[in-house]
Parts: structure tokens; sequence; C-alpha cells
């Protein structure tokens, strides 16, 4: 096992706390983890698949501070997390069958895409799901299929997509939205992190390390979400992905 210092250690946690608190608020924290642990010196494969325990802690911990709060609606989550299952398992699969350097490329073009996604409005997205004042809320499920697809594949940014899926096509608050996102992922992760384990994809002292992180800051962020908002994050998130985007890309 590759050792680390105290410094890593503690970056890998605070990483972990500020990724937490994102992903439950809005969504994108996972732009700042993937490319932290690559630039630990850890395979982009394993530091996708070491990403999920965090998530999978994180998730956890906001769902109950979700239900603390009196906004979880546990029954309606499990059947929305349903329907993402057949994709979670075809991106995971996609997912271990990359190599790395096609995957760095992959990431790459996903950060600069969420980068762009912090400059527009739910709103924007939900247009694109077809739903609101059309009444086209079937397209709810496949929907959450293609989601579920690419959060076993890359997990970077899909809170986005699962926010705007359900505020748009069920008409929920904000507040009912990021409780069912929370469990949806919540769920779809235990499979995900079945086939990155079994492929042998997992740091799992990493991925604990970071899951400390995240389970503190997933139980705020839900805290933050039910009683507050998201506006101060965003700007400073849009320069660190962009600069790692780059990074990736081998601009500089």
């Amino acid at each position: 096992m590759q050792e680390y210092d105290l410094f890593s250690l503690v970056l890998l946690f605070f990483t972990g706390v500020l990724a937490g608190v994102i992903n439950v608020m809005a969504g994108g924290g996972s732009s700042i983890v993937l490319p932290v642990l690559i630039f630990l010196g850890i395979d982009p494969t394993v530091a996708n698949g070491t990403n999920r325990v965090a998530i999978l802690f994180q998730n956890f911990f906001a769902a109950l501070s979700f239900r603390k709060e009196g906004v979880a609606d546990i029954k309606t989550s499990v059947r929305l997390a349903a329907f993402t299952l057949p994709g979670v398992l075809v991106g995971a699969f996609a997912a271990v069958r990359v190599g790395d350097e096609l995957f760095e490329k992959i990431l790459a073009v996903v950060l600069i895409f969420v980068c762009a996604s912090f400059f527009l409005k739910v709103d924007s997205f939900g247009k694109l799901l077809g739903g609101g004042e059309t009444g086209r809320g079937w397209v709810l499920y496949p929907a959450l299929v293609l989601i579920g697809f690419y959060g076993g594949f890359i997990q970077v940014g899909v809170g986005l997509f699962i926010m705007a899926a359900l505020y748009h096509l069920m008409g929920a608050s904000l507040a009912k939205v990021n409780a069912h996102k929370v469990i949806v992922v919540l769920i779809y992760t235990i499979p995900a992190i079945l086939i990155f384990f079994l492929s042998g994809n997992i740091s799992w002292f990493i991925g604990i390390c970071l899951a400390a992180g995240n389970s503190v800051g997933g139980w705020f962020g839900a805290t933050f979400s039910v009683r507050g908002g998201e506006k101060y994050i965003r700007m400073a998130l849009v320069v660190a992905v962009g600069i790692m985007a780059l990074k990736l890309l081998r601009v500089f």
C-alpha cells in the first residue's frame, strides 16, 4: 500500500468535507475529489472507484440529516432509485474497462461541462428533460436510467442532472429534491462499489479518509440545503475545477 504523509491525509479529509457539502447542496463535488486523487498519484480508474466509498458514506449521513429535518420520503426515493440501477450497472462496467488515458480525457471534458453548468440555473437542465409545463412527466423514468448510466460511469456532476429531473418532472420543492437525490445516489452507489471492488479499482484506505470528510460535509450540506442556500460555493469551485480540467488535458 502506498504511504501518504499527514498533509495528504488532511487534504483528503477537507477535500471530502467540501465535496460533501457541494454534492448535497447542488452537485459537482466529485469534480474536486477526482483530480485531487489523481494528483496524489492514484490511477484515474481507481480514483473513480475510490470516490464511490466516500459518496456512499456522505449520502448515508445526508439522508439521516434530511430525515431529522423532516423532509425525507424514503419510499418514493427507493422507487426512483430502482430506475437508475440498470444504467448504473452498465455505466460502472464501462468505467472499469476504459483505459486510464482515455478516462482522463473524458473526465477533463466532463469537468469543463460541469464548470459551464455552474453558470446555469437548474431551470436550464429541466428544459432539456422535457418536464414542467409540458406535462411530459413520463420522461422522468428513462431520464433516470440515463442518469444512472452517467452516475455509474463517472459520477461527477450527476447531482445536477438528478435535481433537474426531479424538480421539473416531479414538481417537488428543492428541499424534497435534495432529499430524494441523496437517497437515490446512496442506493445506486452500492452496486457501483461492488463492480469497482471486484475489478480491483478501489483504494480502501484513501476511500475511508475521504469518507470521513464527505460524511461531515454531507450531514451539514443537508442541513444547509434545508435552512439556507448554495450561493457562496460556486465561483471558487469553477476556478478550481477549470484549472484541474486544463491540467488533465495537458494544456499546461
